[in-house]
């Protein structure tokens, strides 16, 4: 189309023919380094003005409402007369009784001397309302259908009032002295211009058809991580915004250590969607490890409750046969045994009660003494001595086996010093850095977005080399990186919808980070930056 008409344009008989190729070839790269919609339309609108000389312009885009209903969107005005003129985005019903409506239905240009006088068998009117507002007068009007390579119409441009002079403000007296109207030299150069910008436009709308799709489906599966652990929803989501809040702070700074460094929109993307899946591993991590709060699962717990009542009932029932064994064996000096002052037998029945009472006890006590170890604190020293002394306890099963209160895998767990999780338990969930890593390297990411597997990949590595999975040290993890440890480290200490642990208050939070930075593990200086302009308030909380 751009070839066919050039070939039109040489044979006119002008002198500006080769100013305008320039022009236009000029407005194809224009158009092409831009990606912005909002500038992208608000520059075709410029370009044409500026070709035609117009005072004024407008560009409507067509929008289908629930696909059924076709509205023309208003996105872009511009007017040289009246230059501070507010813009207001409006959508407008698509009828052949307005001058765009009947262009966007129609697909015919529209090239007009004069709106006020049009002929009256034509469908379309023009409404003066907008003129009588503003103290304005619409003289000559060329309005062109935007078609996409498929033929269909997918936006209009509308430019208004072809000046004499470039340099003339219109008023509402002087307009029609001062315009003139659009040629089809004019008509044929912006039909050109129009197909150009129906390529850029359509590149735009796939570039945020495909950012719209990619976000879509990192939101999927962050819901996916998390839908599979409840207590941690909503964690990544928060890192993410701590992360672009931090990085948006480290922008700002003009001196000191952080003042080499600057995120480009591009670079805080890529590690915004680095923070949102840096946790997507965790999918592959066994559920009942993932979703473990003490240190024995539910199960054993309540399975070590029914060997504790089956131990007691034993001791119950062996004492009790104790007492039946020794009253037959005395059953014939019962009535002068009844009669002494000092009862033997008496003493002995009381006797066998006070061992079962202590023996219940101590098994009552061992039994707060597993609550307490189980809990995913520091194990104290008393509770893992009481924790030694179990571990030897045995009792008659009801098929008379004798077996062990605590098994020794049980008795693992219990005696883990800190936290929750076994050694093989951590493994697992350490696991998921690299499974993340591994799952993000498959994606083929733009170029802008290429280092999100590596950001995340090292979110639990330390800056003195102590971290995980891969041992880095400073200068092998990425400043990015870097930021969401921070922004990880935080939200971890301080969530409160884990029922493993309470979240802790911020100021207790800032502190142990302080510690960790002052052991060289997490970057100092974004620490102090954190915490000196409270990123933390993203979410709502207050030091």
């Amino acid at each position: 189309m751009l070839q066919i008409n050039m070939l039109k344009w040489l044979q006119e008989p002008t002198e500006t023919t080769e100013l305008l190729i320039e022009q236009l070839l000029d407005i194809g790269v224009a158009l092409s380094d831009t990606h912005n919609l909002g500038e992208l339309l608000n520059l075709i609108l410029s370009k044409s003005r500026e070709i035609t000389c117009s005072d004024a312009g407008s560009i409507y885009l067509v929008d289908e409402v629930d696909n059924k209903q076709k509205k023309l969107l208003f996105k872009a005005a511009q007017n040289d007369s009246f230059p501070e003129l507010a813009f207001q985005e409006l959508r407008l019903a698509m009828t052949d009784e307005s001058l765009t409506g009947y262009v966007a239905l129609t697909g015919q240009t529209l090239n007009l001397l004069d709106v006020y006088n049009l002929p009256d068998n034509t469908p379309y009117k023009f409404d003066k309302s907008f003129d009588n507002k503003i103290g304005y007068r619409t003289c000559s009007v060329l309005i062109l259908p935007i078609q996409n390579r498929h033929q269909e119409i997918i936006g209009v441009l509308q430019l208004i009032n072809r000046k004499v002079e470039s340099n003339v403000v219109l008023t509402k007296e002087n307009a029609k002295e001062l315009t003139q109207p659009y040629s089809k030299w004019e008509e044929r150069i912006l039909i050109s211009l129009a197909s150009q910008a129906a390529i850029s436009i359509e590149r735009n709308y796939l570039q945020e058809n495909i950012e719209n799709l990619f976000e879509g489906f990192v939101k999927a599966s962050v819901q996916a991580i998390e839908a599979r652990d409840h207590c941690t929803s909503g964690h990544s989501e928060r890192v993410a915004k701590l992360t672009v809040g931090l990085c948006e702070e480290v922008n700002m700074i003009t001196n000191g250590v952080l003042s080499p460094i600057y995120f480009s929109n591009q670079q805080i993307k890529e590690i915004r969607y680095a923070a949102l899946l840096h946790d997507f591993g965790k999918i592959g991590v066994p559920e009942a490890i993932l979703t473990k709060r003490k240190k024995l699962y539910q199960e054993q717990l309540e399975l070590i409750q029914q060997r504790f009542s089956v131990a007691q009932r034993t001791l119950e029932m062996e004492s009790a046969q104790t007492k039946y064994k020794y009253l037959l064996e005395h059953l014939s000096g019962i009535s002068q045994l009844h009669t002494q002052e000092n009862c033997p037998l008496c003493e002995k029945i009381q006797n066998l009660d006070l061992e079962l009472e202590t023996a219940i006890g101590q098994l009552n006590n061992y039994w707060q003494t597993i609550l307490t170890a189980n809990e995913p604190t520091v194990l104290a020293e008393e509770p893992l001595k009481q924790l030694q002394e179990i571990s030897l306890y045995t009792y008659k099963d009801v098929d008379g086996q004798i077996k062990p209160l605590i098994t020794p895998d049980e008795m693992a767990q219990l005696t883990v010093p800190r936290g929750n999780l076994t050694p093989i338990e951590r493994q697992a969930i350490e696991a998921h850095v690299t499974d993340s890593y591994k799952f993000l390297k498959q994606i083929p990411w733009t170029k802008n977005l290429q280092k999100i597997p590596e950001i995340a990949y090292g979110h639990h590595e330390k800056l003195d080399g102590s971290g995980y999975p891969r041992g880095l040290k400073e200068n092998e993890i990425s400043i990015q990186t870097q930021i969401i440890v921070i922004a990880d480290i935080y939200d971890a200490l301080t969530a409160g919808d884990r029922p493993y642990k309470q979240g802790l208050p911020v100021e207790v939070a800032l502190g142990i980070m302080r510690s960790e930075a002052a052991q060289n593990k997490i970057n100092s200086h974004f620490l102090e930056l954190f915490e000196q302009k409270q990123v933390y308030s993203i979410l709502g909380h207050i030091h």
